[in-house]
């Protein structure tokens, strides 16, 4: 069951920021994720390499399987016992949790836990236009809004009356 926001519906400026972290933006939903990707299915395992409380833990791994980002499949080696899955949409995040534990090593972290490696180096990536296949500068980027009522700095008023006019 893959549950889709409408943006218009949505508190503040429509985004599909606000919408993805709605989905994934919880304290322990990512760190959950990155244990799936890793390879651990069991609940077990992604509460030891989480940290996360059990009680959360079971929650957020419910709602992720209610938004499509995890699958619950028997496990190949005890179908007696289910463990997760990525969806389509869950192998969608493994570039941005790579992005974000590059801005966390960067940021967040004294030194950084872990390195990605391409072949027999670090992994170095920049961002492709996949229409004319240009390299991406945040320079040449530019926003339009799709959603009526809105421009960048916020919700558009419509024009005011003014006293004594007749429209």
């Amino acid at each position: 069951m893959n549950k889709h926001i409408d943006p218009q519906g949505m508190n503040g400026r429509p985004c599909s920021l606000a919408a993805t972290l709605e989905v994934v933006g919880d304290r322990w939903a990512l760190p959950a994720i990155r244990e799936v990707m890793l390879g651990n299915h069991r609940f077990r395992q992604i509460a030891r390499n989480t940290g996360a409380p059990t009680d959360r833990l079971a929650a957020r791994l419910k709602a992720l399987v209610e938004s499509g980002v995890l699958e619950r499949r028997p496990l190949p080696d005890d179908a007696r016992h289910h463990g997760y899955y990525l969806t389509e949409a869950g192998r969608d995040l493994a570039g941005v949790t790579r992005e974000l534990i590059g801005w966390g090593d960067r940021w967040a972290v004294t030194t950084p836990p872990v390195r990605f490696l391409h072949r027999d180096h670090a992994l170095a990536t920049h961002a492709v236009c996949d229409t004319c296949g240009e390299q991406v500068h945040a320079e040449d980027v530019h926003r339009e809004e799709l959603i009526p009522g809105w421009d960048r700095s916020g919700p558009v008023q419509p024009p005011s009356r003014r006293p004594g006019s007749s429209r």
